[in-house]
């Protein structure tokens, strides 16, 4: 087997659809080590994937920016074109992605058979609806002679920098000590994705009179948010919008547990090795996006005849509702959160569930 070289893996979706299309990379190189795998992605996503050992260079497309319109696509592409990619792998099921590819001269072009740009690939594959988007992504490297790449959890590489702002930040908090530290992430950028703030709050307050550290985490669209929870009690610390999204995951990685939306934070403490308490509403984890690790957890609203209402989520409940949310109470996932933390909650590799 000889991979077309140098490849260029094309993902200008969400953060968490780039952290979840990095196996692709991981695997590539593991299988042909010598291989120069180069990352398309936009501005906001680009700085997770820095210090990647899989990753050779990013390459950044501003679509909504500098790189909007035609002329900025046409920009791109040339630059694409010139750097003579052999081989493009295409998770983005959208036109543009396909069309910068072909355009580019990229001779052998993968994609997925339900791509918006399929005919504009030289090779498709089936998108499997009932696989874990990780397991989907993977399977794009079977049309590069790849015969099997069983699931690979993606990883991340906080610097020293973020490492040392980190414990920085938790040494000025004044909550050191042996309690384990929960990390809570409530932003989302659906609505419907997104648990109460007020039962976030709930949970926040009643894991720290229980002896808990808690601290939240987001970005700075988070912050506000972050600000109203944290006022539930004391000593809860507030972390939103005061680390880049690697000190994020560095903050993650050193928590005991994360709970949070069907959002990118699960992503990335898939990618840290935390284990993850995620709460579904609107969506549910069969789409492919929810937790794989052995001790993670979901909690649900089971039996629904609206859920789900559709695989993104939306700014408000279309039936006028929100019960998938507002049956999840704070005692169940406050149970649900002091049980893995003392190492009764047994799981599948597929995630426990949590049914209410």
């Amino acid at each position: 087997m000889s991979i077309p070289d140098p490849v260029l893996v094309i993902q200008t979706a969400f953060l968490g659809d780039v952290i979840l299309t990095l196996p692709v990379a991981q695997v590539l190189r593991r299988l042909q080590p010598g291989l120069s795998v180069d990352m398309m992605v936009v501005p906001r996503t680009a700085a997770v994937i820095a210090n990647h050992p899989d990753i050779r260079e990013t390459l950044i497309y501003d679509k909504r920016g500098a790189d909007s319109g035609l002329r900025g696509f046409f920009r791109v592409m040339k630059a694409v074109k010139r750097r003579d990619y052999r081989c493009a792998i295409v998770p983005h099921r959208s036109l543009r992605s396909a069309l910068l590819a072909k355009l580019a001269g990229i001779p052998v072009r993968v994609g997925f058979d339900s791509s918006a740009g399929r005919r504009l690939f030289s090779r498709t594959v089936p998108y499997a609806r009932e696989l874990h988007e990780i397991d989907r992504n993977l399977r794009l490297l079977e049309a590069v002679g790849v015969d099997h790449a069983a699931h690979d959890a993606p990883r991340l590489y906080p610097g020293e920098r973020e490492k040392e702002t980190v414990t920085e930040f938790l040494a000025a908090s004044g909550t050191a000590g042996a309690a384990p530290l929960i990390a809570i992430a409530p932003g989302t950028v659906w609505n419907t994705k997104r648990w109460p703030a007020e039962r976030f709050a709930a949970l926040a307050g009643g894991l720290a009179r229980r002896g808990f550290r808690v601290i939240l985490v987001g970005g700075p669209e988070d912050a506000e948010l972050c600000r109203e929870i944290a006022a539930a009690g004391g000593g809860i610390m507030d972390a939103s919008g005061k680390f880049p999204v690697l000190g994020s995951a560095e903050l993650i990685r050193r928590s005991a547990l994360l709970v949070c939306n069907d959002s990118a934070p699960l992503h990335l403490a898939t990618a840290v090795g935390t284990p993850v308490l995620a709460i579904f509403g609107a969506t549910i984890p069969a789409f492919g996006f929810g937790p794989t690790g052995p001790r993670d957890r979901v909690m649900e609203t089971r039996g629904l005849p609206c859920r789900p209402c559709s695989i993104h989520g939306g700014d408000r409940c279309p039936v006028g509702t929100f019960e998938c949310m507002i049956r999840i109470t704070p005692e169940t996932v406050l149970d649900a959160v002091i049980s893995m933390t003392s190492g009764t909650s047994g799981t599948s590799g597929t995630g426990g569930r949590g049914s209410i």
